[in-house]
């Protein structure tokens, strides 16, 4: 389903833990990092279609989270052409996408990337909220730094931490280490450069 521009309809979804970091997925059998996202199917509305993609790429249901914010507008990509298939060319451009910003209620642990038989991700982390736009291929950055402005002003206030108090730094130096969780559920740390 594609509009009169050739941009796919689709959601993004910024998923956040207690401490404000959020959810980062690798793309199965890559290399590539990304936010969960997937296209928005014909009679859903972009909040059905959130959870629907909640729960095939993550495993997660509804009452696992709570909508925080959604952007406001559609926010568009352009897919280079190299990356779109043969048969599409012509009249695909890209995605138009509304973004959420979900609250875990729920465990890491309710978390399953096998939730579907067809699925996405191979490992996830957590990051610190900026980390993403650093990483994400650069096609989809301008979007993701759109979508992560936008929301930013409603990421809840209690769990952020100023970095240059006592506290902040200590809490600022561990959260250098990012903790990798794979399919199988074992967890691997890797440090992350400085933000």
């Amino acid at each position: 389903m594609l509009d009169r521009e050739g941009f796919r309809p689709n959601v993004g979804i910024v998923l956040l833990n207690p401490r404000n970091q959020v959810f980062w997925g690798k793309r199965i059998r890559t290399h590539s990092w990304q936010f969960p996202q997937g296209g928005i199917n014909y009679g859903e509305t972009p909040e059905q279609a959130m959870y629907r993609e909640l729960h095939e790429e993550v495993g997660l249901h509804p009452e696992h989270v709570r909508i925080v914010a959604r952007t406001r507008d559609w926010l568009r990509y352009e897919v280079p052409l190299h990356y779109i298939r043969r048969d599409a060319r012509g009249h695909y451009r890209g995605q138009k996408q509304i973004w959420y910003l979900l609250q875990l209620t729920g465990r890491d642990s309710d978390m399953n990337l096998r939730a579907t038989n067809h699925p996405e991700f191979d490992a996830w982390r957590w990051n610190e909220y900026w980390i993403p736009l650093d990483v994400v291929i650069e096609f989809k950055r301008n979007v993701y730094q759109m979508a992560l402005t936008e929301l930013a002003r409603f990421l809840p206030r209690s769990t952020q931490h100023n970095r240059y108090l006592r506290s902040g730094m200590r809490l600022h130096h561990r959260d250098e280490t990012s903790v990798e969780r794979t399919q199988g559920g074992s967890e691997a740390a890797s440090v992350l450069p400085p933000g």
